[in-house]
């Protein structure tokens, strides 16, 4: 469970060349019915898991009244009852959590437009789903695209971009030593590990409003909320406001619930599996483009097809996580090569089965189990360097896990040469 898959093992033994593919040449391997999309399909998708959702919403509300029955009709002991009803609500939170995590994924779809040919029923799901979940949908979708059409790019990436040595004060690797880097990413297991729960619980919140981890070419205070804010277009602005105003909503709904039940009723009902669903969101997306093996480009280096291959697909829970996530987590390098309306989300698994032996080595899969992966990324993806066109993490002892085949950065070398000499 606490050990590298082999997958991971194999591909940090093989020195990163990176891939050479045209988006004509992957297109051109997927029959024209798998990008066909059905509405009727995604509306039973989206009807499932509020379906879900909702059972398990009346489910929990006689978890509270079990206890005292159990205590006087069968004569359970006080302490037994009271432990089950806390394990109930422990199940509840856990399942919502997930539940509520896929109405994420799935209005995560309907901004690409992969749910329907219609437009229309794309923004009303997305909209409805993601405003319910208190995450601005336009505006949001308007980064996560610009995300797509630059993933794997140091300067124009919007989320999970590596800060660089310099970022970190962090001397020129030939005056560097293993004090120099113990200074400023030794942690106790303890503190790493409230880092983490601090990341899992809050991440998601901090990047909308304070933009954590996104791209450092946005100003101080860059956040999802103002319409006018330097990650949107000028003609985004009225989209901006709507996200707002169903934010607004929302938030008054939760409130009128609050004054009818109480404070206590929304934390368990609601705060606790929205906090749930918000550390899969986190989860899945920071294992996705978080990883020792997997590189980063800058300049002319980057493409998109190898910005789309620089992600690592995940059986993140197993059957539950491609059920309820929607294969987000499964089949995301298809989700990169296919964005913005061209696949349909449920033909995903039988796209990976065509690419994967077409991309060979440079189709990343990764079977480690979720968790320990994620304190894998944690520890190991601490920083980038400041030059360089294919970087790869460097952990807390200045260390890649993955070396750069020695004839790709020739090559680069050559070519850098070439250009610098024409231009002389």
């Amino acid at each position: 469970m606490f050990s590298d898959s082999l997958e991971y093992l194999n591909r940090k033994q093989t020195p990163f060349r990176p891939p050479n593919f045209t988006p004509a040449e992957i297109h051109a391997a997927i029959p024209p019915e798998l990008k066909r999309k059905s509405t009727t399909k995604a509306i039973t998708y989206v009807s499932r898991d509020i379906i879900v959702s909702l059972l398990l919403y009346i489910l929990c509300l006689y978890i509270d009244s079990i206890p005292p029955v159990l205590i006087s009709c069968y004569g359970v002991n006080r302490t037994a009852a009271v432990s089950i009803g806390w394990i109930l609500w422990l199940i509840y939170w856990w399942c919502q959590g997930i539940v509520l995590a896929g109405w994420w994924c799935l209005a995560h779809e309907a901004g690409h437009g992969n749910l329907s040919d219609h437009t229309l029923i794309n923004h009303v799901v997305g909209f409805a789903l993601h405003t319910s979940l208190l995450v601005p949908y336009y505006s949001w979708r308007s980064t996560h695209n610009a995300h797509h059409n630059a993933t794997g790019s140091i300067e124009r990436d919007e989320n999970y971009v590596p800060r660089t040595r310099t970022y970190f004060g962090l001397p020129d690797p030939s005056s560097a030593h293993i004090v120099h880097y113990r200074d400023i990413f030794e942690e106790t297991p303890l503190y790493t590990l409230i880092r983490m729960l601090i990341m899992q619980t809050f991440g998601w919140q901090s990047y909308l409003l304070f933009n954590t981890l996104g791209s450092l070419r946005y100003p101080r205070g860059t956040n999802h909320f103002y319409p006018s804010s330097a990650l949107f277009k000028a003609n985004e602005y009225s989209k901006i406001v709507v996200s707002n105003a169903g934010l607004i909503l929302v938030t008054s709904l939760l409130m009128r619930y609050t004054s009818l039940h109480g404070f206590l009723a929304l934390f368990k009902h609601y705060i606790l599996p929205y906090l749930l669903a918000n550390h899969w969101i986190v989860m899945l997306t920071f294992l996705q483009y978080s990883d020792p093996t997997i590189p980063h480009y800058r300049g002319s280096q980057w493409t998109f097809v190898r910005g789309a291959l620089a992600t690592v697909d995940r059986p993140l829970l197993g059957w539950v996580g491609r059920v309820f996530f929607h294969n987000v987590s499964h089949d995301h390098i298809a989700h990169h090569l296919f964005s913005f309306g061209y696949l349909a989300t449920d033909n995903q698994p039988k796209v990976t089965e065509i690419i994967r032996p077409i991309l060979g080595e440079h189709y990343n899969y990764d079977s480690t189990n979720s968790f320990y992966a994620l304190y894998r990324s944690f520890t190991k993806c601490c920083f980038v360097e400041n030059e360089g066109d294919i970087l790869l993490y460097k952990d807390r002892s200045g260390h890649t896990q993955r070396s750069l085949d020695v004839g790709m950065l020739q090559d680069i070398r050559d070519e850098n040469l070439r250009v610098t000499t024409c231009h002389a």
